[in-house]
Order: C-alpha cells, then sequence, then structure tokens
C-alpha cells in the first residue's frame, strides 16, 4: 500500500502494523468467526483485551496496579472537562490556561462550582506556558492541558503541585514523553491523537483519590465510581476502539517504551525546528519560547498568506496530508505523533528546504 505522509491533527497516524491487526480482527476476531465489532463486551474473548490493555497502560507509565485505576469512557476528553469538576470540585479549583481546549475545561469547571484561573498565556495569544502563578492553598485540584494542538506549546515537565491533586488533559501528548505520571492524580485523554482512534477516552486516576473525595451521590453516568465497580463496563463501551488502543500499547512495548518513544519524538520534532532556526524569517514559528515547543503539533506562518496557500498546496502533490493550520490561528502545522515515521518528517523537511529555495 503506498501511505501518504500523515499530518493530520486528529484523528491521526496510527502504526501501520495496528491498523493491519485491527482490519483482520474487523473480519474475524481470534478466529471466533465474528468480528470484533460484533462480539459482546462481556465476552471472555473481549476480557482479555481491556485487561490487558489496563495492565499493559499502567506497566508503561511505570505506576502501580493498587493504585490506580484505568478506565476506558466515551464522551471524548470535552466531557471530562465536566466529569472532572463533577466528582472533585467541592470548593474551588485553579486552572492553568494555555489555550483553545483549557479554556472549554474552564468554561465547563465554572458551571460547577469557583474556578480559579491561576495563570493564562492569552493575552500573548497562546505562545509559551506560563511559569509563574500560585496554587490555592486549599484548592481542590490543579488543572492543566499537557499539549495544545492548535498553538503547538507543551509542558514539557508537569508543575509541582505540593499536597493539592494535579489532573491533566493529557490527550495530545499522550504516551508522548517518559513523564513522572505519579505526580498527577487523575490522567485523560481522547485516544485519536496518540494511541487509537476517536471514540474513546483514557481515564487514569489515583484510588485514594476517588475513594476519599469523589462525588458519591449524582448523576450515574457522571461519577468515576460507576464506571470503576463496573470496570468501564456499565453501558456498552467502545469495543472497536478499545482494540486498537489494546494493540497500540503493544506496539508501544516493542519501540522500547518511553524512553525509546520519548526519543524518536524529539528527534523527529528537531529535524523541523532546525529548519525554524536556520530560516527563522521564512518559517516563523508560533511557539516564542523554545523549551514550551510541542514535540507533537509543530506550528509556523510563512511570510504570506499566500506562500502558505502554495506550500500547503504543492505538499498535497507530494502526498503529504493535514498542514493545514487550525482555522482559529491560520498558518501551517505537523502533527507528527508517536506514530508518524521519521521518513514522513525527513520528506517534509526536504521539501521545505527546496520550498524555502525556490520561495525566498
Amino acid at each position: 500500500m503506498n501511505r501518504a505522509h500523515n499530518f493530520y491533527a486528529g484523528p491521526a497516524v496510527l502504526p501501520f502494523e495496528v491498523i493491519e491487526e485491527t482490519r483482520d480482527a474487523v473480519y474475524d476476531f481470534n478466529n471466533l468467526g465474528v468480528s470484533i465489532m460484533e462480539i459482546s463486551h462481556r465476552d471472555k474473548a473481549f476480557d482479555v483485551v481491556i485487561q490487558e490493555a489496563q495492565s499493559d497502560l499502567l506497566n508503561i507509565m511505570k505506576l502501580p496496579k493498587e493504585e490506580y485505576y484505568v478506565l476506558f469512557l466515551g464522551g471524548g476528553a470535552s466531557t471530562q472537562f465536566a466529569m472532572v469538576p463533577y466528582n472533585f470540585l467541592l470548593n474551588e479549583a485553579d486552572y492553568i490556561e494555555t489555550g483553545y481546549w483549557s479554556e472549554r475545561a474552564v468554561k465547563e469547571a465554572k458551571i460547577t462550582g469557583k474556578t480559579n484561573v491561576i495563570a493564562t498565556a492569552k493575552e500573548t495569544n497562546f505562545n509559551h506556558i506560563p511559569k509563574n502563578f500560585n496554587i490555592t492553598p486549599n484548592a481542590d485540584y490543579v488543572h492543566i492541558t499537557s499539549n495544545n494542538t492548535i498553538y503547538g506549546t507543551e509542558w514539557k515537565k508537569w508543575p509541582e503541585t505540593g499536597n493539592v491533586p494535579l489532573v491533566v488533559d493529557h490527550s495530545s501528548d499522550f504516551l508522548a514523553l517518559n513523564h513522572n505520571f505519579s505526580k498527577a492524580s487523575l490522567i485523560y485523554a481522547g485516544a485519536q491523537k496518540n494511541v487509537g482512534p476517536a471514540g474513546v477516552t483514557i481515564v487514569i486516576v489515583k484510588k485514594s483519590w476517588v475513594e476519599e473525595k469523589s462525588r458519591k451521590e449524582g448523576y450515574t453516568m457522571l461519577k468515576y465510581k460507576t464506571h470503576i465497580d463496573k470496570e468501564s463496563l456499565y453501558n456498552t463501551p467502545p469495543v472497536l476502539p478499545i482494540y486498537v488502543v489494546h494493540r497500540t500499547l503493544k506496539w508501544i512495548i516493542k519501540q522500547g517504551g518511553l524512553e525509546a518513544i520519548e526519543a524518536n519524538n524529539i528527534k523527529k520534532a528537531s529535524l523541523i525546528y532546525d529548519l525554524f532556526d536556520a530560516y527563522p524569517e521564512f518559517f516563523v514559528g508560533a511557539v516564542k519560547v523554545k523549551e514550551d515547543r510541542s514535540l507533537m503539533n509543530v506550528t509556523w506562518n510563512l511570510p504570506t498568506p499566500e506562500l502558505e496557500s502554495k506550500f500547503i498546496d504543492e505538499a498535497k502533490k507530494l502526498k503529504m496530508l493535514g498542514l493545514k493550520g487550525h482555522r482559529a490561528v491560520g498558518g501551517i502545522r505537523a502533527s507528527i505523533y508517536n506514530a508518524c515515521p521519521l521518513s514522513s518528517v525527513e520528506a517534509l523537511t526536504k521539501f521545505m528546504e527546496e520550498f524555502h529555495k525556490n520561495n525566498k
């Protein structure tokens, strides 16, 4: 198969071997004579899939199963914007605002209770990660968005929050860096950027926090305890997306775990950022602080909108897809998630060099 160079921001590129495995499972899962899309979510064969995915995920993240739950839920990360405060915002919560999606998280939290924006980069069009902030001493939690797909910024190190629980929307750089995940009390991520297709949201939550602090009464589907008690099977889960996640986690382990994944992501991103540094008047990076540059979503402008359109059109002819920047900011964006091959980034940077030469 002649694969295109996939730079879409999400749904996004998946490991090709996972696509092949999923193709086969869609036709005949485990030689059972039924598709993975047809099997009961309570069948023992699927139970192996979801149990292995939970175990593999905690092993990859170096989190003890005695201390953390793993949930596979529907509704996307946008539902988590509401579920997190619904379960844990009892007095007040702190949010650090770093882009469009963190703004939406703040909006949902304000519906539930007192929400403090303790730092924001809005005044500079979210071109950096704010480093100076004071955490409210009695806050129920501090919420961050680890990577910002639209603006191209990323927390390379998560903030220290002391005794205040940290909540991380990890959607667009999930399992891309080798973080100390134990710093967080809750991590959530839509799968469609880095570990699967759209349709499943992963939640990793500290058992003690749920048991001691979470809401016990209220809407059944919005309580984490509901899904914990039923092991993500309270209602029919997104079976096919969970299967893809299961296979992608196996792929990550096969690559050498997060140490190898992070090293490869740094290598890929550096190829593009090196061109920013070499030709700063032509490839104008949207992120102004180098340490805040995302490894996942590389954003830039060219000297004119006309050149940007030309760049995108010529790239399409070379089967480089998904390079148009988000409609909110324009410009150009290359999303180079875990499964984006080094060869695709090399092809892109070669094209960028040639485009500069011909249009400078």
